[in-house]
C-alpha cells in the first residue's frame, strides 16, 4: 500500500515528537521550540491550537522527565518555587485572557493579511531565531556554582524574569528552557545539571497551568495529543539516559543551528512565499 504525502508527514511528525523529548532530557530545553512547527507542518494543525497542544505535550513530558532528576537531587525546589510561581500566574492569565483577546485579523501589510494564526506562528518563529542564537553562542563552559548554603536570591529580578518567561510561554506555547536555564545559573548560582532539572520542573508546572487556561476555548483532538505526548515522554527517558553519556552543552550548538534554519524557513514560507 502506497502512503500519501499526508501519511508520510505524520510518520515524520511522530519521529520529530521523539526528538522533542530527547532534547528536553538531554539539554533541558530547546525541544519545546520544535513542538508548534511539528504540529503545524507535519500534523496540519492550526497555529493557535498548536500552542495549546504544545503546552500540554511539553508540560506532561517535562513533568515526567523531572521525576528522575528529583530522585537524583538535581532539582532546587526553593528556586523552582521563587521562579515558578510568578511564571505560572503569568502563563495562566495570558492563555485565559490575552490570547483569546487577539483579533482574528491582527493587521495588514500590502497584500499580506496577518491573521491571528499567522501572527502567533511568526511570533513563534522569531522566538525560535532568538533561542537558536542563545544556543549557538553558548561556549559550553559552566559558571562556577554557588554552594546551597551560600546562595542568595535577587527576588525582584527573578520574579520579573518569571513573569516575562510565563507570558512568553503563554503566547507561543514553548517552555522557554533556553531562557530559564541561564537565569537559574546566573541569578541563583545553580550548577548546570541542577539548573536543567529545576528548569524541567518549572516548565512542567507553568505549561500545564497554562493549558488549564485554554480548557473550554478550543475543541481538542485528544487522540493526536495523547499520541504525540506519549512518544515525547519516551524521548525524554532516552534523553535522560543520553545525558549521562554526552555533554549536553556541547550538543546545543548543533541543535541551535537546526532551530535557526527552521525558524528562518517559517518566516520566509509564511511571508515571502505566501
Amino acid at each position: 500500500m502506497q502512503l500519501s504525502n499526508k501519511d508520510m508527514l505524520e510518520i515524520i511528525g511522530y519521529f520529530a515528537s521523539a526528538l522533542i523529548g530527547i532534547s528536553l532530557g538531554l539539554i533541558g530545553g530547546g525541544g519545546s521550540i520544535l513542538t508548534v512547527p511539528v504540529l503545524v507542518y507535519l500534523f496540519h494543525q492550526d497555529a493557535v491550537l498548536s500552542t495549546s497542544y504544545s503546552l500540554f505535550i511539553v508540560g506532561t513530558t517535562s513533568l515526567i522527565g523531572a521525576y528522575p532528576k528529583f530522585k537524583e537531587g538535581m532539582i532546587d525546589v526553593k528556586t523552582a518555587i521563587v521562579f515558578g510561581v510568578p511564571s505560572l500566574i503569568a502563563v495562566y492569565l495570558t492563555r485565559l485572557l490575552l490570547v483569546p483577546a487577539i483579533p482574528l485579523t491582527v493587521f495588514t501589510v500590502g497584500n499580506l493579511v496577518v491573521s491571528k494564526s499567522l501572527f502567533m506562528l511568526l511570533l513563534f518563529a522569531v522566538l525560535m531565531v532568538i533561542a537558536a542564537y542563545s544556543m549557538i553562542r553558548s561556549n559550553g563552559k559552566e559558571r562556577i556554582p554557588v554552594p546551597k548554603n551560600e546562595r542568595t536570591y535577587n527576588y525582584p529580578i527573578i520574579i520579573l524574569e518569571g513573569l516575562f518567561v510565563g507570558t512568553l510561554t503563554g503566547m507561543v506555547g514553548a517552555g522557554g528552557g533556553f531562557l530559564i536555564i541561564p537565569a537559574l545559573v546566573l541569578l541563583s548560582g545553580l550548577p548546570m545539571k541542577e539548573a536543567v532539572g529545576t528548569s524541567l520542573l518549572i516548565i512542567a508546572v507553568k505549561s500545564l497551568i497554562g493549558f488549564l487556561g485554554d480548557l473550554g476555548h478550543y475543541e481538542l483532538n485528544w487522540n493526536l495529543l495523547s499520541s504525540v505526548t506519549l512518544i515525547a515522554v519516551i524521548g525524554i527517558f532516552v534523553g535522560n539516559s543520553l545525558s549521562k553519556k554526552f555533554d549536553g552543552a556541547k550538543l546545543k550548538k548543533g541543535f541551535g543551528w537546526f532551530v535557526l534554519v527552521t525558524g528562518v524557513y517559517i518566516i520566509i514560507k509564511e511571508t515571502v512565499l505566501k
